[in-house]
């Protein structure tokens, strides 16, 4: 575990764990809440903050993808859940590049064996973690190091402190209805229960769902706390995914590249997976920055 702070700010990183964010708090307060997952056994119950998405964000139905003309077979990574998810960044050891007082990159060098089921494509991801006083500033890049074209995807898994009252607004163009099993079936406009044009509930009822055509902007209001956490992310994080429910004492609001499933639906034009050649890079950065109500 590496610790840095700025100002009023305190954040634990884990490279160990994923690159994972372990606590994130300004003057006492969590601003990221730990949250333990027994079913990402790679975690090992370890209760974490947030953690990186890559190389794709959310499930991959049954792990099953074909790319130029190659069928791949992922490993499950969700206890017993049909469906991979979150990529494989997350169940690494990072190596700790550089650190400072209040800035740390990571690295990750993802070298598949033969016949590797966690991802059969070599890449190396960069993740920076730059605080200030109020703002925890997240970069990531991938680069291709494999000798072919790969699919990539990426973001960030933030579980930000929302117990009692909360609230939540953001721009989206459209949302993702989903089956049983978390997989997208239909999509509809973001009006009535799904505009968050207009800051709603954010406790109001479950949501786990995927917003596409996402405005780059959501706000996080906690009145009895006297915070508001607002996210800015850069236009390559065309999707957001939210979850919530009336009982945690989180709301999951997650900045990333790809639809759910992305690369098994290659013919919408709006999937988000990113095709990469050989040693060609992708990269974005978000920005959490917390301010009073």
């Amino acid at each position: 575990m590496i610790e840095l702070s700025r100002g009023k700010s305190r954040l634990t990183i884990l490279p160990e764990t994923g690159g994972a964010v372990g606590v994130w708090q300004r003057d006492g307060k969590d601003i990221f809440l730990p949250v333990p997952n027994e079913a990402l056994t790679a975690q090992k119950g370890e209760a974490v903050g947030a953690y990186p998405l890559i190389p794709y964000s959310n499930r991959i139905a049954n792990g099953r993808f074909s790319f130029h003309g190659q069928d791949y077979d992922l490993a499950p990574n969700m206890g017993d859940h049909p469906h991979t998810i979150h990529g494989n960044a997350w169940e690494q050891e990072w190596t700790v590049a550089h650190q400072g007082t209040s800035h740390a990159v990571l690295t990750l060098d993802h070298v598949p064996q033969d016949n590797d089921r966690q991802w059969p494509f070599a890449y190396r991801a960069v993740l920076s973690y730059l605080l200030t006083d109020d703002v925890l500033d997240v970069h990531m890049v991938v680069e291709n190091r494999d000798t072919v074209e790969q699919p990539v995807g990426f973001g960030f898994h933030p579980f930000l402190a929302a117990e009692g009252p909360a609230t939540l607004s953001f721009d989206a163009d459209k949302v993702w209805l989903t089956s049983p099993d978390g997989l997208p079936i239909q999509d509809v406009p973001c009006e009535g229960e799904w505009s968050f044009h207009t800051s709603k509930d954010a406790h109001a009822r479950f949501i786990d769902n995927c917003f596409a055509g996402f405005g780059g902007n959501a706000v996080l209001g906690r009145p009895d706390a006297g915070l508001q956490v607002t996210v800015d992310v850069d236009p390559v994080f065309t999707h957001l995914v939210v979850f919530t429910s009336p009982n945690d004492p989180f709301v999951a609001i997650e900045p990333v590249t790809n639809m759910t499933d992305a690369i098994n639906r290659s013919d919408l034009p709006d999937h988000g997976m990113h095709i990469l050649k050989p040693n060609a890079r992708i990269g974005g950065r978000m920005r959490f920055h917390v301010g009073t109500v």
